[in-house]
Parts: C-alpha cells; structure tokens; sequence
C-alpha cells in the first residue's frame, strides 16, 4: 500500500492555514497513458453533437428537367440539376446525423480519472482550499485569490472544484477564459488534464474521494 500523500490546506490569501492527507487508493495510481486516451476519446465523442447533414439529390430543391436533349448538341450527356456533379447539387455519401457516442467500462473511467489526478499530485499541480469564498460573484475576487495561490490569470489554466451551492464563486468563474468551474461530481479526465493546475475546497476533495475510492474485494469475489 502505498504512503499516504500530505498537502498544505491554504486559504485564499495563499497562506498555509493546515494540512490533509491525499488518500494513496485514489492519488497513486499507476499512469496508464493508453486508458487516459481512450476515456478522453470517449469523452469527446460523447460531445459531438452528430448534427452535420447535406443533402441528397432527392433532397435538393430545384426542377428536375433535363437541361438539354440527349443528343446533338455537342456538350455532354447530363441528368437534373440536382446531380451531385452540378454546383448547388446534391452531395453523394455525404454526412448524415448520427449519435457518436459509445459505452465504456466503469471500472475502467474511474481507473483513468485516479490516474489523472495521480498524475496532477506528482507534478505537485494540486492546491486544496480551506474555503473560497467569491465576495459578490466578483471575477476580480477569483482572480486575485488565484493569484496568491500561484495560478495568476489568464496566464495559467485552473480547474477550480467545489460544490455548486457555492454560488458566488460559480459566478465569478464565468467571466475567466482560462479557468472553469467544476462540482466535484462532474470531475472528469479531461478536464483534469487539460487545465495545468487543480484547485480544490477541502469539503470537494473529500467527496472526490470518497466517489473515487476503490471497493473492497470480498472473499468470494477474490
């Protein structure tokens, strides 16, 4: 089993107001660069909206007469108007609205999301709040904490994780082009890995893993 990990609990200030002890089931997981391609993959394919579409040459509006006689007048044979080799045509094989998405193990999501957040805990890219409060909503107030935290905006991008019910602070974060808003139930791989670093309150990291926290094996299971 591996040690558990100790992080300074800081405030918005940056100062150090205590410590927490990162749990070693879910912030030491071995890094499997593979599994964290394939739950981003899914991730983003999740995303896609599956709404692009051209139209058929049934679908194309415009007469659907000849242009000219078969024969005899020196140009080439041609169908309607609506042929894909006419501009303003239909489209041959072209995309058609589908649904890219596809399932993936559980297991296997919550494996690559321990492994996300080990790796932000090696690269010491993790900062845990003892709160945040956001006085107003104000942006100015989030971009100043971050500042003495070390992640000045729009310089660095921050995944900031904290319940919802804390509106103000949901509020502040809207206007930050480089930082995002996440409740802790909504932590996901790519989120992690594509935000430099990751702040958490101290009550988000606590519900982070005890979500994440592997299941014993019984006896008859092992």
């Amino acid at each position: 089993m591996a040690e558990p990990l100790k992080i300074d609990v800081r405030d918005i200030a940056g100062k150090t107001v205590g410590s927490i002890e990162l749990d070693a089931s879910v912030f030491s997981e071995d890094v499997n660069e593979h599994l964290l391609w394939e739950v981003v993959k899914w991730q983003r394919a999740k995303a896609r909206s599956g709404t692009a579409m051209t139209k058929t040459r049934g679908e194309v509006r415009g007469s659907k007469i000849k242009p000219w006689r078969q024969k005899g007048t020196g140009r080439a044979r041609s169908g309607d108007r609506s042929s894909p080799i006419w501009v303003g045509g239909g489209q041959t094989f072209g995309p058609r609205p589908r649904d890219y998405e596809y399932s993936m193990p559980r297991k296997a999501r919550r494996k690559a999301l321990r492994a996300a957040l080990s790796l932000r805990a090696r690269e010491q890219k993790i900062i845990v709040l003892d709160e945040f409060p956001a006085q107003g909503g104000k942006t100015r107030a989030v971009t100043g904490a971050l500042r003495a935290l070390g992640a000045p905006q729009p310089t660095s991008k921050v995944l900031i994780v904290e319940a919802s019910d804390n509106a103000e602070l949901v509020r502040g974060t809207r206007n930050l082009r480089a930082c995002k808003w996440l409740a802790p139930e909504g932590l996901n791989v790519y989120d992690v890995l594509n935000h430099e670093t990751l702040v958490l309150t101290r009550s988000a990291l606590e519900r982070v893993q005890d979500a994440l926290r592997p299941v014993a094996r019984t006896a008859a299971e092992s």
